[in-house]
């Protein structure tokens, strides 16, 4: 093992420490089931802002975002960029401070499900069941692909089997969630985001200084045809492919995604103050556009510094996906301090996993043990039981999702984009008409529900392979027919209870106050 390695070694295992520590720190902090999965909604606007955006970015952010931008130009890394700024925008503005209201009027809702079936008063529990059961189908394939990237990383940075890192990685994802539930995870959100940005502005920093400065870059890029067009793309081939109206709203829709991610929405129930949400928005939406917009520019400076000789040309999609790696591996052999930093940037790409999958996991456990376990199935549990059950129910489904991510040839950011498009069809409508419409009513929204899920499979699987006009990603069309399913099935059967209606009015008013 040479010097630059052992340094970065170093560093991705002090941070890995660091996260566990927390973990049991705030272990001593969860008294009960709601503490456990909402951390008794305590959370400052700084913590939710960032906690929010760091399990939202992945590792997408440092290896999605720049590997594409670097194999394929700038039009559909940008517009997908874009589409997410807006939608993280968005979010927060429409979604996050009447939720944080509703969800606590509505029976002090801990989670997503919880808030569905209190705000229709379904005592059967049927939309508690159908959307546990969402939870559970979309975010135990995407926690795996969260472990399968920390597979890869350990296994490319230091040959190990790509078996064991999996495991370790997970192993200590699995301890920190497990021992300090959502206030842990919230906690380390924030400094994971801390790592995220301070790699970034390593990497932009030392990676123009090796290209020959801003000029060089930019001179490269715009040498290269196309390039740094919005309304043309490149193939790995090098193929130009025009990038039209529909490529671009289709790319756009990425943002509807946000208004049904459990693990995002989870944060706005969790503020401790409704009216410092928009110091919180404003935090978020800023960090949200200059971290993707930097991400893309770094993909930018890689291919320049393919051009000069300091990294290998990166023909395909998944080495692409590695120009972060290519760059951080370059720096760690300028001497002790770079090795240190470079393991900074390699700690970061664990962070943007980590932040996702701690995130992913509280909210499938509490789908299990809180949703099915105890509303749906009525199993009787004491507090302390209850977060027993929770923590055994977290560490199955990580279990489930380590079986899932055992493939190493699986594509991570595949799965990634279907389990976005499959929460953002079928909570995305739900939640908006459960907001904004007080005539939506429970039919609409098993409905909607239901529609939104199938059709994302049927989209994906058969209408898409038409081609043509049909060739647009899953998301939009699903989320278009699940709204006016839940309008035209509300319209048609029985209205909301005065209950129901004087409760959305009472939420509308404290809106304003």
């Amino acid at each position: 093992m040479t010097q630059s390695v052992l340094c970065i070694l170093i560093a991705i295992l002090v941070y890995m420490a660091g996260m566990v520590i927390i973990g049991a720190v705030y272990s001593k902090k969860n008294s009960s089931v709601h503490d456990f999965y909402l951390g008794g909604r305590k959370l400052g606007p700084i913590v939710s802002a960032m906690s929010a955006e760091a399990s939202d970015m992945s590792s997408y952010l440092l290896m999605g975002l720049p590997g594409l931008a670097y194999i394929s130009g700038c039009a559909e890394v940008g517009w997908t960029a874009i589409g997410l700024a807006i939608g993280t925008y968005l979010n927060w503005l429409l979604v996050a401070k009447r939720l944080r209201i509703y969800s606590h009027r509505c029976g002090n809702s801990i989670t997503i499900p919880d808030f569905f079936s209190n705000r229709f008063r379904d005592d059967k529990h049927v939309i508690m069941g159908i959307s546990a059961a969402i939870i559970l189908i979309f975010f135990v394939p995407y926690t795996a692909s969260g472990f399968s990237a920390c597979g890869k990383l350990f296994n490319q940075l230091f040959g190990w089997d790509y078996h064991m890192a999996m495991i370790i990685s997970a192993v200590i994802i699995i301890a920190y969630t497990c021992l300090g539930g959502f206030l842990a995870a919230s906690f380390t959100d924030l400094i994971q985001s801390i790592v995220m940005t301070s790699a970034l502005v390593v990497l932009v920093i030392y990676g123009v200084h090796t290209a020959g400065g801003f000029d060089s870059v930019m001179e490269n890029a715009k040498g290269i045809q196309n390039y740094l067009s919005f309304t043309q793309t490149r193939t790995a081939e090098g193929e130009l492919i025009p990038y039209g109206g529909l490529s671009i709203v289709s790319t756009l829709a990425w943002g509807l995604g946000y208004f049904g991610m459990p693990h995002i929405l989870l944060r706005f129930m969790a503020i401790d103050d409704k009216n410092k949400i928009k110091i919180s928005r404003r935090i978020a939406s800023i960090w949200v556009v200059i971290a993707m917009g930097v991400a893309i520019f770094i993909g930018i400076i890689g291919r320049a510094l393919s051009a000069n000789g300091t990294i290998e040309q990166l023909t395909t999609s998944s080495e692409s996906e590695t120009v972060i790696l290519k760059i951080a591996t370059v720096l760690s052999k300028h001497g002790v301090a770079a090795a240190l930093v470079a393991g900074l940037i390699f700690a970061g790409i664990l962070a943007c996993t980590m932040s996702t999958s701690d995130s992913q996991l509280l909210a499938a456990s509490s789908s299990m043990s809180e949703n099915l376990m105890k509303g749906v199935f009525k199993i009787k549990m004491t507090e302390k039981q209850s977060m027993l059950a929770a923590r055994a129910v977290l560490l199955i489904i990580a279990v489930l999702g380590i079986a899932l991510a055992w493939d190493s040839n699986s594509s991570v950011f595949r799965v990634v984009s279907f389990a976005w498009a499959g929460f953002g069809a079928t909570f995305g409508p739900v939640m908006l008409t459960a907001l904004f419409w007080k005539r939506t009513n429970k039919y609409g929204a098993i409905a909607g529900m239901v529609t939104g899920g199938v059709m994302i499979f049927v989209w994906k699987f058969g209408i898409s392979k038409l081609g043509g006009v049909f060739a647009i990603y899953e998301l939009l069309p699903a989320f278009i027919l699940a709204l006016a399913v839940i309008i035209i099935v509300s319209l048609a059967t029985k209205a909301p209870d005065e209950e129901i209606v004087a409760e959305f009015e009472a939420v509308r008013a404290e809106m304003k106050e």
